[in-house]
């Protein structure tokens, strides 16, 4: 008995016999189809074959009664469908590949071709019928996808265009409790990223929106919902494109990437170049080090009971090629995935967030390409829920809108960082500290949940913002929190330096958007000096009635906020003498309230009000109920500080000197470094105008900005503008940077 006779009997084709001869020569019954290599096996051929390491994840079928191969160059009727393929009628001796009918025409028609040696393949009425259930639900996946629209997900600004979940659960066109994964798509702009997803998931419809043209077809993220599959399909901006906010977008990549159970890497280059690998392995840190955290709080904050960070998504890396070989066919003994692997490692790159990376390839001789084994490895690939498992589109959205919250803002230009596809400026707060310019370690949006700036180096000191912090052994002297506690220190005369001997001094980082250190009474002083550079210019002459009203306007220039001003005194407050031009109003250092000599001559200590421990003066009421202390707030107290630092300089001045005239001559040169604001820079470390750089001279005046404390010359800082962050609420003379700020200094 023949084999011819041995095939019919058992109702198997008899022109199946062993396409490949690698152990039997071609004499042995077929008995497997292997679709990757392309050819029918019998036992000892397949055995042999896929026992080698790159060989052995081979999908092979086995052969039942009547089965005829799939035609090797055709991807359908025609060649044009995806969706359902050819079987084959011949196949070629010579070539080892099946062609159906039309690529027999197409192929072997003409020239040499024709005289190659074929075998007719006898379809059976059993084939016919598989066929048939084949095309029936072919068919019925399709219908399936007819109504499937994408929908914009994420602008090109990084801004969410669904409004909620049930929004997002609508466009998606699924039902809320039905699970589902997500899979995404990148490469660079040009590779055909939408048109594999096309093809791939909605047998050729043009669901994302494909275009011949030089610009990119999509911008932003888009979405689609696979009903056949049960997956989102993402489709996203391409890289390398010639793009606005390149930053912005980039990182908008990972985002989709984070909340993706599996990503699409596609690349049409002959030969996998390094910004795949490199793109890869940054995504791989970045996920790890900034969104890992914030998918864990996501998953604490809502109560989801999906984790969604134990591990990164899936990696297919979908290669096409034209006229190279595919990666490992060069390699006989070793697989792509180890090769990938070496190139990552010679890289420097580690995608160990990753659950796995696969390497799937496609030759395209003629045009179109073959998405079969891309779509194959996807299904086998979302089947596997040990380490990813479906969820509701609800806890997708939530994840997205979680990244989004977090991670979003403008990317100064200067923070590009070319040696990374993600580094961390993407990712982590833009603020510089004012005095040292560290950056903040922190991630963006920390503020929102009350977590302070931190930076990793130390700061050093700036006398514009006084950005020290003194603690002694025991106890704390001045808060980093709420400000100073108490200014004794600066009345310790006669005794060492406290800076120097007990206390412990600390530089602090100074925040944008903070005040600790800008809201200073302590320009209070300065205020009383500017103010004398005022009389000396508007009193031409000394006499009595001048100097009381200077000495009134003085008074009322440096007064706590507690007294009332001289305008509104017309009367004591206790006998109810009027006033006349040229009498001495006096103020009761507790209540504050005006008072003629005669009613407020005793003096005891108000240390409640801020004047410590000496005797001043007060009224006759406020002096019989010294043994009640005061109900003053502690905060008021604390505001006050600075301005009767300045009270006490003028009544220094006033009471020890006597006269306007010799107040402008001498103490100027006294108190002018004890007035100085904290935040100013002294006058001695100032040898350069701040701005144009010219030397300070005798006939060169320095002058300060009263808003970043630096010195100018006088044409740097020439202009005038109020200054309420630092305590001067009418205009004063700022340099020319700061005046070109807009908004409130």
């Amino acid at each position: 008995m023949s084999a011819q006779t041995s095939l019919a009997e058992k109702g198997l084709n008899p022109g199946l016999m062993c396409q490949e001869s690698y152990a039997c020569s071609g004499t042995d019954e077929a008995v497997f189809e292997c679709d990757e290599c392309c050819s029918l096996q019998c036992l000892r051929c397949e055995e042999e074959l896929h026992r080698q390491e790159r060989l052995r994840n081979h999908e092979r079928i086995r052969l039942k009664a009547g089965h005829v191969p799939y035609c090797d160059p055709c991807k359908g009727p025609n060649g044009h469908s995806p969706g359902v393929r050819q079987r084959a009628a011949v196949r070629c001796q010579t070539c080892k590949i099946n062609l159906c009918l039309e690529c027999q025409k197409r192929t072997h028609s003409g020239g040499n071709k024709r005289r190659h040696p074929i075998t007719v393949y006898h379809v059976s009425k059993v084939q016919e019928s598989l066929e048939g259930e084949e095309m029936d639900e072919e068919t019925k996946r399709k219908k399936m996808t007819e109504r499937v629209v994408s929908f914009l997900l994420v602008d090109e600004n990084e801004e969410i265009q669904v409004t909620n979940e049930e929004d997002f659960i609508r466009k998606l066109d699924c039902k809320p409790d039905q699970h589902l994964k997500v899979v995404s798509i990148f490469g660079n702009t040009g590779d055909g990223k939408s048109h594999t997803l096309n093809h791939t998931f909605f047998y050729g419809r043009e669901v994302f929106k494909t275009s011949p043209a030089q610009e990119s077809c999509t911008v932003g993220v888009w979405a689609a919902y696979d009903p056949v599959h049960k997956v989102a399909v993402i489709d996203t901006e391409g890289l390398l494109g010639a793009t606005v906010n390149l930053s912005q977008r980039t990182r908008l990549l990972l985002k989709v990437l984070a909340i993706s159970d599996l990503v699409i890497y596609r690349t049409h280059a002959d030969r996998l170049h390094n910004d795949l690998f490199k793109f890869l392995g940054d995504a791989s840190e970045a996920y790890l080090k900034h969104f890992t955290k914030e998918l864990k709080a996501t998953t604490a904050r809502c109560g989801l009971d999906v984790p969604l960070s134990t591990l990164g998504p899936a990696v297919i890396i979908f290669h096409e090629t034209v006229h190279t070989q595919l990666l490992g066919s060069d390699h006989p003994s070793e697989v792509p995935e180890k090769l990938i692997q070496d190139r990552f490692r010679k890289l420097g790159r580690f995608p160990e967030a990753f659950s796995s990376i696969h390497y799937k390839g496609t030759r395209t001789y003629n045009p179109p390409t073959d998405f079969s084994g891309l779509r194959r490895a996807l299904e086998q690939l979302l089947e596997n829920n040990t380490t990813r498992s479906p969820r509701h589109p609800g806890v997708i959205f939530k994840a997205l809108k979680a990244l989004s919250d977090r991670f979003s803002g403008e990317i100064p230009d200067d923070q590009m960082a070319h040696s990374s596809f993600f580094p961390d400026e993407y990712f982590t707060c833009s603020s510089l500290c004012l005095s040292c310019g560290a950056g903040c370690k922190n991630s963006m949006n920390h503020g929102k949940e009350g977590v302070p700036h931190e930076a990793e180096s130390r700061c050093r000191y700036s006398h514009q913002y006084d950005n020290r912090v003194y603690t002694c052994k025991r106890y704390v002297i001045e808060c980093p929190n709420c400000g100073v506690v108490y200014r004794s220190r600066q009345y310790w005369f006669g005794n060492q330096d406290p800076v120097d001997t007990v206390v412990r001094t600390e530089i602090v980082h100074v925040w944008p958007g903070t005040d600790a250190f800008l809201k200073d009474n302590n320009n209070a002083a300065q205020r009383l000096l500017d103010g004398m550079n005022f009389m000396a210019q508007s009193v031409s002459e000394l006499s009595l009635g001048p100097t009381k009203a200077v000495t009134s306007w003085l008074t009322d220039q440096i007064a706590p906020a507690y007294w009332r001003p001289n305008s509104q005194i017309l009367s004591c407050n206790q006998c109810a003498t009027s006033f006349k031009d040229n009498d001495t109003k006096h103020h009761c250092r507790a209540c504050g309230e005006g008072f003629c000599d005669s009613c407020s001559s005793k003096t005891r200590p108000v240390p409640e009000r801020g004047w410590g421990p000496a005797p001043v003066r007060v009224c006759d009421n406020c002096y019989d109920a010294r043994n009640v202390q005061l109900d003053v707030a502690e905060v008021q107290a604390d505001d006050e500080g600075g301005t009767l630092i300045a009270r006490k300089v003028g009544e220094a001045v006033q009471n020890t000197l006597g006269a306007v005239v010799t107040a402008i001559d001498i103490p100027l040169g006294l108190v002018k470094d004890a007035a100085r604001p904290a935040y100013w820079v002294p006058d001695h470390e100032i040898l350069h105008c701040h701005n144009c750089r010219k030397e300070f001279s005798v006939k060169l005046s320095k002058h300060h900005c009263r808003a970043c404390g630096q010195g100018f010359c006088d044409e740097c800082s020439h202009d005038r503008r109020a200054v309420p962050s630092r305590g001067w609420d009418h205009p004063v003379r700022v340099c020319f940077n700061c005046n070109k700020k807009p908004g409130d200094l």
